[in-house]
């Protein structure tokens, strides 16, 4: 696959750049494998997490890392923490079990469509967001509904480039327990692949399709990939590192 062949050389063309990156949702499984291999992969010479508190790491890599703690309940006040990044990446999300309803559409649409409106207006030139597999925002399942209500208003907000995922049950071994979430991801991993690969995706997967598309140019406004595209293009090469 020609691309696979040329992924070494956009990374370092894109590491030339000397870009600079923020990251919603550092906290959550996907924000903090994300955070890891940004790092390890040296994409950019700014790397800056947003968010309700701050995070702590133990390890020397981390140290560099930028973190600006705001109020997502005032986010205008801190509209200085989204200017200057030319990319960012929005993992934030809850549950409706954890927050609510009201507070999962506070988190999930609030919180993410007023960040991106604050990038956008800080000179954010590609916007990555992290849905999920059948968004949409007529659906019945409030869920469902949320995540494809926020894709098309962050859409109208016209980014130079709008990259929208859409992965089925992320399996990962989440800090936080979510017990039901923890019983999907052993039945899933316990499917042959060519069917899990069809209704799931592991974190590390996305992740690596997140950072392999931000690298490669693109002519397109909006990218929506899909579980399919996402197990595609984040299984291009079998390591991130260089």
């Amino acid at each position: 696959m020609a691309e696979t062949e040329a992924l070494p050389k956009l990374r370092e063309d894109f590491r030339m750049q000397n870009k600079s990156v923020f990251i919603l949702g550092a906290s959550g499984e996907t924000g903090r494998v994300l955070l890891k291999e940004i790092l390890e992969q040296s994409l950019f010479s700014k790397v800056t997490l947003i968010g309700r508190r701050k995070l702590t790491f133990d390890a020397d890599a981390y140290k560099n890392v930028n973190q600006e703690v705001v109020d997502f309940e005032k986010l205008d006040d801190y509209a200085s923490a989204f200017q200057g990044h030319d990319v960012g990446f929005c993992c934030l999300g809850t549950t409706r079990k954890k927050a609510g309803a009201e507070g999962f559409v506070r988190v999930d649409r609030d919180y993410v469509l007023k960040s991106a409106e604050l990038a956008k207006a800080g000179g954010c030139k590609h916007f990555n967001l992290l849905s999920s597999k059948g968004a949409d925002k007529s659906s019945n399942f409030l869920y469902l509904q949320v995540k494809g209500e926020v894709e098309a208003r962050v859409e109208e907000l016209q980014f130079d480039r709008y990259s929208v995922f859409r992965p089925g049950v992320l399996l990962c071994d989440r800090q936080e327990s979510r017990p039901g979430e923890w019983l999907v991801r052993k039945f899933f991993g316990s499917l042959p692949e060519s069917w899990a690969s069809g209704h799931s995706a592991p974190v590390t997967t996305v992740v690596r399709a997140m950072l392999n598309n931000a690298v490669r140019p693109s002519g397109e406004k909006k990218e929506l990939l899909d579980n399919k595209a996402i197990h595609d293009l984040g299984k291009a090469d079998s390591s991130l590192t260089p």
